[in-house]
């Protein structure tokens, strides 16, 4: 789940804050993580016109319980579902409903889930079927930014060239970055510090150490970045009614390079 950077410029007030997880904590972590690539696994093969973000909910939240985990978005500052589902221009934060999904929709499913107090966090979005060219623009830059973002950690780095390489990529791809929603740190709550804007210059803030739990997580629209909240309180959409991507993956930072943490584990638990 997306962090609102109200204070996204603060990177050096958090850079204290930022924790670093021990050994036996990035199992846990790295678990967490597993549970929530399991959804994802599902859901790639879920997602198809016809279906509901009910039903996909209702997936979800029985794959992360039968895995003795809970859904962290269930109850978060009233959230009420396991999973934030939003469709087309919907930017985050969508709520499920009865709402069918249709041939041409894309939709973004974000997940988290808490395993025995540590969490996992990562958003896909997905095509319904044949989808526009313009629309597969939207899903494989936006997925790219995502890698380029990755591409730069390692320990020793300034947080903000993770920011730099996302918004750098997407603007190259005429993409417009959300500026208002971004990446956080993860551990034992859902957004920890620091926050991590998708767009800024280079080698500013804290800098990062092995250890470190961050969520990456771009999120572009195809259209202009202007977002607005409907009157549920959730739902963020764009303004100008343009479609939107989110990926995101949690990741442990490395001494050389980083680890994904929200990927299947090869040996189970």
């Amino acid at each position: 789940m997306t962090q609102n950077l109200t204070l996204a410029a603060s990177h050096a007030k958090s850079c204290y804050m930022i924790k670093v997880r021990s050994h036996i904590e990035r199992k846990l972590l790295q678990q967490a993580g597993h549970i929530v690539a399991l959804c994802h696994d599902v859901l790639k093969n879920t997602v198809q016109p016809g279906i509901s973000g009910l039903a996909l909910d209702a997936i979800v939240e029985e794959i992360i319980r039968s895995n003795d985990a809970d859904p962290i978005f269930k109850g978060y500052c009233g959230f009420p579902n396991a999973t934030c589902i939003s469709i087309n221009h919907g930017v985050v934060h969508g709520i499920p409903s009865n709402q069918l999904l249709e041939e041409g929709d894309i939709v973004a499913i974000d997940i988290g889930v808490k395993y025995k107090g540590y969490v996992g966090d990562s958003a896909w979005t997905y095509p319904v079927g044949n989808i526009s060219d313009e629309k597969k623009k939207l899903l494989v830059h936006t997925e790219k930014a995502l890698w380029e973002g990755l591409r730069v950690i390692k320990a020793g780095i300034h947080l903000s060239n993770i920011s730099h390489a996302i918004g750098q990529y997407a603007t190259q791809h005429k993409l417009s970055i959300v500026k208002e929603l971004g990446g956080h740190g993860v551990g034992t709550t859902l957004h920890e510090p620091p926050e991590i804007p998708n767009y800024g210059k280079p080698n500013q803030g804290p800098i990062l150490k092995a250890g470190m739990i961050l969520a990456i997580e771009p999120i572009c629209n195809l259209g202009h970045s202007a977002i607005k909240t409907l009157q549920d309180g959730w739902t963020v959409v764009t303004k100008d009614g343009k479609d939107s991507a989110h990926f995101e993956h949690t990741i442990a930072v490395e001494e050389e390079g980083y680890t994904i943490l929200t990927t299947l584990m090869q040996d189970s638990f």
